[in-house]
């Protein structure tokens, strides 16, 4: 029977051309409906949304499902160990475009970019001109929530532009001098002393809407809020409304709750706001990675050997065969 890796969603040739090197047939079709292709899927790699019990259940002889990033939250852990399917995931492939965007959101909040070019495009070159509110960042304090690969890269990148680098994590507060930085006491302390938060922790229950309005009423009125990680950390509605009264001067937002975001979220009439559409690991370095590592691990658990980043550990002495 052919072997078929389904990977409904687009990735880098480099990971294509190693499934096909190594005997597997890819479908690219957003929801196969041939049943014989049901029964051909042996595994997947999933890039966004939902992987539910319900789908896993549609494939018979599915045995790994290999995440195209990070993120499991998406994957339902529980129904893929109860039915023997190994979930991997790539971590680091894109660590450095996701501190490299939000890097860039800051700048973009610090110097206008966004405002000044929508001005221009409203021919209001000398409005703008004169408007101030462009900073330098030099000797501003940037707040990271999370010090996980991509937190220690935009840490170096800020402490290198001459920023103050507040972190907040469990890691020893020794190891976060080593690169410059120092550990907040709390996330309440990070909250009021930064110019710019970014946050790089994963969804879980704890971070559900970790910047809930209480929190980001403790945040300077100047400050920004940066968010590449998951938009579960943000109650959407707290933020707009944060935005809509000042009491934030701005936010950039690479992730939502809901994606994509709705037409009707609060998010898209805030003020002071960018919005990029989940794009922080899509550069083309990062997608080739992903897409590599991603067949590197599912050729190696259909191999039957255990995978570089196994989710579901508890499931490789059960997995399907």
């Amino acid at each position: 029977m052919k072997q078929i890796c389904w990977a409904p969603h687009p990735i880098n040739s480099s990971g294509i051309n190693y499934l096909e090197e190594n005997g597997l047939a890819v479908s690219s079709e957003n929801s196969p409906e041939d049943p014989q292709q049901h029964q051909q899927i042996v595994a997947a790699i999933f890039r966004s949304g939902k992987f539910t019990r319900t789908m896993m259940e549609q494939f018979p002889h599915l045995r790994v499902i290999a995440v195209h990033g990070v993120g499991t939250d998406g994957i339902d852990l529980d129904a893929a160990t109860e039915n023997g399917i190994v979930v991997l995931n790539t971590p680091g492939m894109n660590s450095r475009s996701v501190a490299e965007h939000a890097l860039a959101l800051l700048f973009d909040l610090a110097k206008r970019l966004t405002v000044c070019d929508r001005a221009i495009h409203q021919q209001q070159y000398m409005a703008i001109k004169y408007t101030g509110g462009f900073q330098e960042i030099y000797g501003l304090t940037l707040g990271i929530v999370g010090y996980g690969a991509i937190g220690q890269i935009l840490a170096r990148m800020a402490v290198a532009l001459g920023m103050k680098v507040l972190v907040h994590t469990s890691q020893p507060a020794e190891v976060i001098a080593q690169a410059g930085c120092s550990k907040a006491d709390d996330l309440t302390t990070l909250l009021r002393e930064s110019d710019f938060v970014s946050l790089h922790a994963p969804a879980t229950a704890d971070t559900y809407h970790l910047m809930d309005r209480q929190r980001l009423a403790l945040m300077k009125r100047s400050a920004c809020l940066i968010n590449t990680s998951r938009g579960s950390l943000i109650d959407e509605s707290a933020l707009a409304e944060a935005l809509h009264q000042g009491e934030l001067a701005g936010a950039g937002l690479d992730v939502f709750e809901q994606e994509p975001l709705a037409s009707d979220s609060p998010l898209m009439s805030a003020p002071n706001l960018i919005l990029t559409p989940h794009t922080a690991a899509s550069s083309d370095s990062a997608m080739r990675n992903m897409a590599l590592a991603a067949a590197q691990g599912v050729v190696t658990v259909l191999n039957n050997q255990p995978p570089h980043s196994l989710i579901n550990p508890v499931v490789w002495s059960t997995r399907r065969q």
